[in-house]
């Protein structure tokens, strides 16, 4: 078989990832841990390169699912290691890939004598360890462990196909900036996720992540746990009201023990209910109080006619549209909520995996609707 033509976008986005991680290395090494070693921009091209053809080939009609992190098998812990390192070439991936499609496992990527060759798997990576995932067939998102500890990803750039998108590291600073977007970006300390693995924030995020995974679509409304004015933006009665409120997620997320697992499959439940038609009511205190609800326009408040749309990727720039435009009835819907209902917020997954949170901006004065999806791959 003759061997693939070069993948342009690894080429052009090589140089940029190579920055960021040098920025990023050199602000984590202050800390305690260990740091993984930086790949030189070649090598990241040569990683994105061959992760791209091969998410395009099958193994026995499946996709390929690989995650390929560049470390030394001395970085890693209780790894395995293959007897004679493999080739890092699309075709050997694809054989390979049925063996670590698991979640959290990753392919070793080094440099060997005849160049960079894959070691073994392991799930032990550490800190700023630069990784390439395949999310999809021509879908490759590049990214880094936010520490040594099991927690989150941080994602540094989404290529798909001849686009490439490049994470806005200074998004979190703009005005408004909701804190499901901070934790996303991984760029405020306090709501870091190795502190603490059921820290709030990271249940919304989580969330976000298991509504987007179903592929049905669905919404999420996260309304005050004090006050009801929220429920005259909602048909009467809710569809599948819940009574008491269903407080599973609730009490995990305040649990100061670590029942990762349990609050994981709590997660799936909540976020498997947006599945049906209509949304799923959460009040701030994560106490699910009902699915199926029909938002409706507040009586004596205006039709909503548009929103500001901004991504949190490098080049975007903010812009008016009518919400139906981002993706249908059920983003124009909870733009009307947000815009009737200011202290509450909406999250929104299409079924194309687009996500979506609005929140009214103060500073604005209208609803902000910001595009995730790039984030939560």
């Amino acid at each position: 078989m003759e061997p693939e033509a070069a993948y342009p976008a690894a080429r052009i986005v090589s140089p940029q990832v190579h920055a960021y991680f040098t920025r990023q290395r050199e602000e984590a090494s202050i800390g305690n841990g260990r740091v993984a070693t930086l790949p030189d921009i070649a090598a990241i091209q040569a990683i994105v390169d061959a992760a791209f053809w091969a998410s395009l080939r099958r193994e026995e009609g499946f996709i390929p699912k690989i995650s390929l992190a560049f470390l030394a098998p001395e970085e890693s812990k209780n790894a395995l290691l293959f007897e004679r390192p493999l080739p890092l070439d699309p075709g050997v991936l694809t054989k390979v890939s049925p063996a670590v499609e698991r979640p959290g496992i990753h392919l070793g990527v080094w440099r060997g004598s005849q160049g960079l060759c894959v070691w073994g798997a392991t799930r032990a990576i550490p800190k700023m360890c630069f990784v390439v995932e395949v999310a999809a067939p021509g879908l490759i998102v590049i990214k880094h462990h936010s520490s040594e500890t099991k927690g989150k990803f941080i994602n540094v750039a989404v290529l798909e196909g001849d686009q490439v998108k490049i994470v806005d590291e200074r998004a979190s600073a703009i005005p408004d900036c909701p804190a499901l977007l901070t934790a996303l970006l991984g760029s405020q300390s306090s709501v870091a996720w190795a502190s603490s693995p059921n820290h709030e924030v990271n249940v919304l995020v989580q969330l976000a992540v298991s509504m987007r995974a179903h592929g049905r679509g669905g919404s999420l409304l996260v309304v005050p746990s004090l006050g009801d004015a929220w429920r005259e933006s909602l048909v009467s009665p809710i569809s599948y009201a819940v009574s008491p409120p269903f407080s599973a997620l609730a009490e995990l997320a305040r649990s100061s023990t670590d029942e990762t697992d349990k609050l994981n499959r709590t997660i799936d439940v909540v976020a498997g209910l947006s599945a049906v038609d209509g949304a799923v009511v959460l009040n701030d205190q994560y106490e699910v109080l009902g699915f199926g609800a029909k938002i409706t326009r507040r009586s004596g408040h205006p039709l909503v006619e548009q929103v500001i749309v901004t991504e949190p990727i490098k080049g975007g720039e903010a812009i008016l549209v009518h919400p139906e435009k981002l993706g249908g009835t059920r983003h124009l819907s909870a733009a009307q909520f947000v815009q009737d209902q200011q202290d509450c917020a909406a999250l929104v997954a299409s079924q194309d995996r687009r996500f979506t949170v609005f929140e009214w901006s103060p500073c604005e004065s209208m609803v902000h609707a910001h595009r995730i999806e790039a984030l939560l791959l």
